[in-house]
């Protein structure tokens, strides 16, 4: 039975390994840069993030994510250049990545249209040796992997509108594995797909309110079609409010504050529709962004508002 129970659990790991191998973001759009790189360079200024996720809160081995990200324009925003590390942590698996990015930049008279590229690597493990474990006879060889791989993505934008596509990585690697009885070794990065969409639109004359609709279709392979609803309101370009559902996993509120012209904050909850919402609290994320001009790289060059309204 000890035996059965363990095999049950890793399985368990295992399967969650593969349908998050990639760390699911519930404020993506405030740092778009996590889902598509040709974002990168976007906001023409200096523009860092960090953000933390603690999923599934009171749900043993659940999900903690930790991210920071940064991105500017470059050549008299001609192109952007971006860095992201992460680090994800589910039970005794682990999933740690270091990603840069690269866009190119088309203008029109009204809107930009950049296309991405991204590379980097990650560093894929799982250690057994941490379970808790009722037979200590069973011992399992620690899994770690090094991997590399790239990605790609096209974003346009245009006043009062946006839309993007991309592909954050195209390279199926599987980890290796030594241990017979290790279960994990069907932990392997999936490709994956992310079409996203929306705007922001004036509700009032005065231009105080506005309203900012928006959605994410994401495919993964082995797994079914995502889709997030997203709507949000905007008030004086200061604070932003709003509500998400994701189908078959979480209803998500979420408000954001400006404290600065170079700081801003959010938080959001995930409200578990999931048959999970039996063991878990729901889920935590915070995000803290700063952007900065640096006179010497940006001079004159007009940057975006914070809500993407110009």
């Amino acid at each position: 039975m000890p035996r059965i129970a363990l095999l049950f659990f890793l399985t368990a790991i295992s399967v969650t390994g593969w349908a998050q191998q990639t760390p699911v973001y519930s404020q993506y759009y405030f740092n778009e840069l996590v889902i598509n790189p040709a974002y990168a360079g976007s906001h023409v200024q200096f523009s860092a993030t960090s953000m933390y996720r603690n999923q599934w809160v009171n749900f043993p081995g659940s999900p903690k994510t930790y991210l920071f990200s940064a991105h500017s324009s470059f050549l008299k925003d001609k192109m952007g250049l971006g860095i992201m590390i992460n680090a994800d942590n589910i039970g005794s698996y682990s999933n740690k990545n270091l990603y840069f990015s690269y866009s190119y930049f088309l203008k029109f008279p009204q809107s930009k249209l950049s296309f991405g590229l991204q590379a980097g690597f990650d560093f894929i493990g799982a250690d057994f040796s941490k379970l808790d474990l009722q037979n200590p006879d069973l011992s399992f060889i620690p899994i770690n992997s090094f991997k590399p791989n790239i990605g790609a993505g096209i974003y346009y934008k245009r006043k009062n509108f946006f839309a993007g596509f991309s592909v954050p990585m195209l390279i199926n690697n599987k980890v290796d594995y030594r241990d017979a009885n290790a279960v994990a070794n069907q932990i392997k990065q999936a490709r994956y797909y992310f079409l996203r969409m929306g705007g922001i639109f004036p509700i009032n004359q005065m231009k105080t309110v506005q309203f900012n609709p928006s959605i994410l279709l994401r495919s993964q392979e082995g797994q079914p079609l995502a889709l997030d609803l997203n709507a949000a309101f905007v008030f004086y370009e200061v604070c932003s409010a709003g509500v998400s559902y994701r189908t078959v996993d979480a209803f998500i509120t979420f408000v954001e504050l400006k404290l600065s012209e170079k700081i801003h904050v959010a938080y959001s909850y995930d409200w578990t529709t999931s048959n999970l919402n039996a063991f878990s609290n729901g889920t935590h994320e915070f995000m803290i962004n700063y952007r900065t001009r640096i006179r010497s790289l940006h001079k004159n060059l007009e940057c975006p508002s914070y809500y993407g309204s110009n």
